[in-house]
């Protein structure tokens, strides 16, 4: 048993690997608890689609170095996210202002795509992830960035906790709450672009809800829901990594595939151990 554990960190690819893992768990669990409490997985889904532009754009201006794809793909993000708050002010839902916004970017990622003859290898990386590549520059930028959305969400806790609970009570308190909202959209943002050589475009989703979900099950305490959904972020990062050394499949569907099977044993639990609660919600 301690050699099958050990036997992974020998490879500093891995070593490597697992610290980007546990990092970008712990970021986007503790941004999803937000996007769980405000129902807003959709526009998660919709900013991992709309970074394809970004990508595209930084791949043809820097032959696909993966430090200029990633500020390429946070400011596509950063610029969807916005946009989408200011769409959504006037007589324009949100949902609505999310599709526009989502097919409008894809799109241009798609059409910017097709211009090149050589994408296919390059960027199915962002598409689909490959955390087993990343290198040591990477791992620091994705330290830092991380680092930089925490530290915000532990500054405005309470605003954004208010926010999320009660917007009301947000606007009685004289809280800023459309530059919260708009703040609160950037984070999500980050988060997505900084998870996206991990798990991919087409999963990251995932890391912001599932974990996040899997914590609202087992408390309604938002300060013990992020702790939880960070550690079941981070060790389903760690086994789905291990399970791709060993079953040889690919590392971003091994951790997001962890954290859904960790989801369902709860929710199984949770079915079991209280059946009163699914009457009494019905």
């Amino acid at each position: 048993m301690v050699s099958w554990l050990l036997e992974p960190l020998a490879y500093e690819f891995m070593q490597r690997g697992l610290l980007v893992a546990v990092l970008v768990g712990v970021v986007c669990a503790v941004v999803g608890c937000y996007i769980v409490l405000r129902g807003m997985a959709f526009l998660g889904d919709a900013l991992g689609h709309a970074i394809l532009p970004g990508l595209a754009i930084g791949y043809l201006a820097s032959a696909g170095d993966s430090t200029s794809l990633f500020w390429w793909a946070l400011g596509a993000a950063i610029l969807s996210s916005v946009s989408i708050s200011v769409l959504s002010r006037g007589r324009i839902k949100q949902d609505t202002a999310i599709g526009i916004v989502f097919a409008g970017m894809f799109a241009l990622g798609i059409a910017l795509i097709s211009t090149m003859r050589s994408y296919a290898v390059d960027l199915s990386h962002f598409m689909f992830g490959n955390i087993l590549g990343v290198t040591a520059a990477d791992v620091w930028l994705t330290a830092g960035v991380s680092a930089v959305v925490l530290l915000i969400i532990l500054a405005l806790y309470k605003e954004f906790t208010i926010l999320s609970f009660d917007p009301q009570l947000a606007t009685t308190l004289r809280l800023p709450a459309r530059l919260l909202d708009i703040l609160l959209s950037v984070l999500t943002a980050v988060a997505i672009v900084v998870s996206l050589q991990a798990v991919g475009v087409a999963l990251v989703v995932a890391m912001l809800v599932t974990p996040a979900a899997t914590a609202y099950l087992l408390t309604k305490n938002l300060r013990r829901m992020m702790l939880l959904a960070a550690a079941i972020a981070a060790s389903s990062g760690v086994v789905g990594l291990y399970l791709s050394f060993y079953l040889n499949v690919a590392s971003g569907a091994a951790m997001v595939l962890t954290c859904t099977v960790v989801f369902i044993a709860v929710w199984l639990w949770q079915q079991i151990r209280f059946p009163h609660r699914t009457i009494a919600s019905k």
